[in-house]
């Protein structure tokens, strides 16, 4: 299968460097994937487009502001440290720019309250960093850094709080699940009252969601690794869910990873790593439908989506939303598969 298969010319101005004014209001584009049918809608419509048998699964993980601006203690060269996940106790896979200035043992100073040393030289601007602070990193960090808003948007988000889910609960993530972006806690209530359970699970994002495919041959591609977990209560409702034939609706690639990676003869609590790559071909074990945002060409995400959905029919689906001018990408409008 062709890389090349994923792709698609999307014009500049579509992609979206801002949320829209409410979260609820921006468009929601809505695939039928049996009937091979487009419909318009608004993404307060969802409440309508659920079914009762359906259970909401969503990811709560909460983005940290891992992007630091730091000083190269030996020459006061300015670095650029993005956290991307703890490896050990206060030990940080980072992103790092420039990285060829930071070799191992550098020690950058940000502010007075935390520093960092170089413990790992890895590939593709990456190192392990030592973190030296007192009291809680969250709260460090909250002090020091700023919302790792991905490259494509280059306006300055004025309200932090807009590339983070109303919902989130547990600091880790590098990046935003950002098909929940568009939820609020009203939205939330009515599809409660409705009758639909909503199950939180935790993934936290990687930036190796987001990294371009650099092979040719989909098959080629070497997926990234993330960590997920469940705990007891979600893992006991998602058994009873599925026991009940309970219909699941995923909000975001980031929550069909995690029940897709841990469902094996019933869902298990506990802490996991996860790699899958889920192309076309892949059977479902668990996901029926998916609330999604607009995904970058050639990108896993786009073959995640094709997947669920025939891959035709989500390029024609793309297309259209390109004629509409849906808003692309994390600040962009939403996509339900049903």
């Amino acid at each position: 299968m062709n890389v090349s298969d994923f792709d698609f010319n999307l014009p500049k101005e579509l992609i979206a460097q801002h949320p829209s004014e409410k979260r609820d209001h921006s468009r929601l584009m809505v695939l039928d994937k049996e009937k091979k049918e487009i419909s318009h809608k608004h993404f307060y419509d969802i409440v309508d487009l659920l079914d009762e048998n359906d259970v909401l699964v969503l990811n709560d993980t909460k983005v940290i502001p891992a992007r630091l601006i730091g000083t190269k203690e030996q020459t006061n060269a300015t670095i650029e440290v993005l956290l991307l996940e703890e490896k050990d106790k206060d030990v940080w896979e980072a992103l790092t720019k420039p990285a060829k200035r930071v070799k191992l043992g550098t020690e950058i100073q940000f502010g007075d309250q935390l520093k960092m040393v170089c413990v790992k030289i890895k590939e593709d601007g990456l190192r392990d960093y030592k973190l030296i602070y007192e009291g809680l990193l969250i709260e460090v960090l909250e002090k020091l850094g700023t919302m790792p808003l991905p490259p494509y948007i280059t306006e300055y988000l004025k309200e932090q709080d807009r590339y983070q889910t109303v919902y989130a609960a547990h600091p880790g993530s590098a990046a935003a699940p950002t098909a929940g972006l568009h939820f609020t806690k009203d939205l939330l209530k009515k599809i409660k009252d409705k009758g639909i359970e909503i199950i939180p699970v935790t993934l936290n994002v990687g930036l190796g969601t987001f990294r371009p495919v650099s092979v040719d041959k989909v098959e080629a591609h070497d997926m990234h690794h993330e960590t997920y977990s469940l705990s007891k209560d979600s893992a006991m409702r998602l058994n009873l869910a599925k026991k009940n034939h309970k219909k699941f609706v995923c909000v975001g690639t980031t929550s069909i990873r995690t029940v897709e990676s841990n469902y094996d003869q019933g869902f298990h609590e506990g802490t996991f790593q996860t790699n899958i790559f889920i192309y076309p071909g892949y059977k479902f074990r668990v996901c029926d439908k998916l609330i999604t945002n607009f995904h970058l060409p050639k990108s896993t995400l786009m073959m995640l989506v094709s997947a669920l959905a025939d891959r035709d029919f989500i390029m024609s689906a793309y297309q259209e939303a390109i004629d509409q001018k849906y808003r692309f990408f994390s600040f962009g409008d939403a996509m339900f598969i049903k």
